[in-house]
């Protein structure tokens, strides 16, 4: 099994400095979250092969255009510049260490 696109909209809150800072809890909740589902399922025997969140980076949605931001990287669409945001951090976190700290609910 591949699971993809597997992400969510959610606000973030952008805290100005060099660099700025992009804060979604809510997103890093939701990746945890079904990052510990999907090792739950393959420690009971599912043949998980892959995990592809939804989306790298902030993009055109067809559904709702530039209004809802999908990415783990922050696009400002007026200068193009990417900001990694701190469900970025906590997925680079994950995969680095190769082990998360809650489990599926």
């Amino acid at each position: 099994m591949y699971v993809t696109e597997n992400g969510a909209a959610y606000w973030d809150t952008v805290t100005p400095g060099n660099p700025p800072a992009v804060h979604d809890t809510e997103r890093s909740q939701f990746l945890e979250l079904h990052l510990a589902a999907t090792l739950d399922a393959i420690e009971q025997g599912a043949d998980v092969r892959g995990y592809f969140y939804w989306s790298l980076m902030d993009n055109y949605e067809w559904a709702w255009g530039y209004s809802q931001r999908f990415g783990i990287i922050r696009v400002d669409y007026q200068t193009q510049e990417r900001i990694i945001k701190d469900s970025g951090r906590t997925y680079q976190r994950i995969i680095r260490e190769r082990a998360i700290d809650v489990s599926p609910q």
